[in-house]
């Protein structure tokens, strides 16, 4: 299976998420922006595009979100060089992906791994997903990963990330994004402009680094992880092998992680417990989990 290598364009927090175009210009700052008049004339093309409410946000648009939320992810965590590992995440990922309630999103799904001992997932909005060194050590098997990339690929089904957006924020955006409005800005106007992007990006990954989804949302994201499992056969065990691990895993900290963002294991192995399919585990598959993996440290 041919898999796009996962490239996240640095771009700039703040009105990235609705046009990349004018990211390299809030780098250099809002004078920057009002000493080329084109920069400014751009505000009044994107207000055109975006949304009233929070429900109409489009396919494209979350893609910015997502990688925008992706680069500032990226500016926190070093990347793990290891093009083969990251291609098979990739093909697993997208063969989870192909079985879930949402096969496709606006430039497709990918997955990274982050170069970090500590044990985490994240999962940005339209698809971008980070797993850690320290969490992809602790899975034995290709059924395993399959279920962690399942439970990540619930959060990007449900659209977990945009709800975690605060909403009031957005509106303070769209108030200023009125096409007359855009005609009129200065530079008090774009830096509270710029300053609420930067706000509600950094709002979503500090979400997902810092404090991770509301319980109910990581209880949905098991559920649904146990589906998508066992539509291609997956083994949902290797999901209670994983949460299992992480109860008895004494080098892992209560406050930093995974064991910070995530519920109780045991509580969430109670709730799932019932809902998970079992299936052989097939030895092609650990075997390529196994090649895949060598060396990872």
């Amino acid at each position: 299976m041919n898999m796009p290598r996962f490239r996240i364009p640095i771009l700039a927090v703040g009105f990235a998420l609705l046009a990349a175009s004018a990211c390299e210009t809030l780098q250099k700052g809002v004078g920057a922006i009002d000493a080329q008049s084109a920069k400014v004339q751009s505000v009044a093309k994107v207000a055109k595009q975006i949304r009233s409410t929070f429900a109409d946000i489009s396919e494209e648009e979350e893609y910015y979100i997502g990688r925008a939320v992706a680069a500032n992810i990226l500016t926190r965590y070093d990347v793990y060089n290891n093009e083969g590992l990251n291609l098979y995440l990739n093909a697993v990922g997208a063969a989870v992906a192909a079985y879930s309630d949402r096969p496709e999103t606006y430039a497709g799904y990918h997955v990274l791994v982050l170069d970090t001992d500590e044990v985490n997932a994240l999962a940005a909005p339209s698809g971008f997903i980070f797993l850690t060194r320290g969490l992809l050590k602790r899975c034995k098997d290709e059924d395993t990963l399959a279920d962690i990339l399942a439970h990540e690929i619930g959060h990007v089904c449900a659209k977990h990330g945009l709800q975690s957006i605060r909403k009031s924020r957005l509106t303070d955006a769209f108030k200023l994004l009125g096409e007359q409005a855009a005609q009129k800005y200065g530079p008090q106007e774009l830096a509270q402009l710029t300053g609420v992007f930067e706000n509600v990006l950094g709002d979503i990954a500090e979400k997902l680094i810092e404090r991770g989804y509301d319980r109910k949302y990581e209880y949905e994201a098991d559920e649904l992880a146990a589906e998508f499992a066992a539509r291609m056969r997956y083994d949902g065990g290797g999901l209670l092998d994983f949460l299992g691990t992480m109860a008895k895993d004494s080098t892992g900290s209560s406050d930093k992680g995974w064991f910070k963002t995530h519920p109780g294991p045991q509580d969430r192995i109670g709730r799932v417990k019932g809902q998970v399919k079992t299936f052989m585990r097939e030895k092609v598959r650990t075997d390529r989990f196994r090649a895949a993996f060598r060396g990872l440290k």
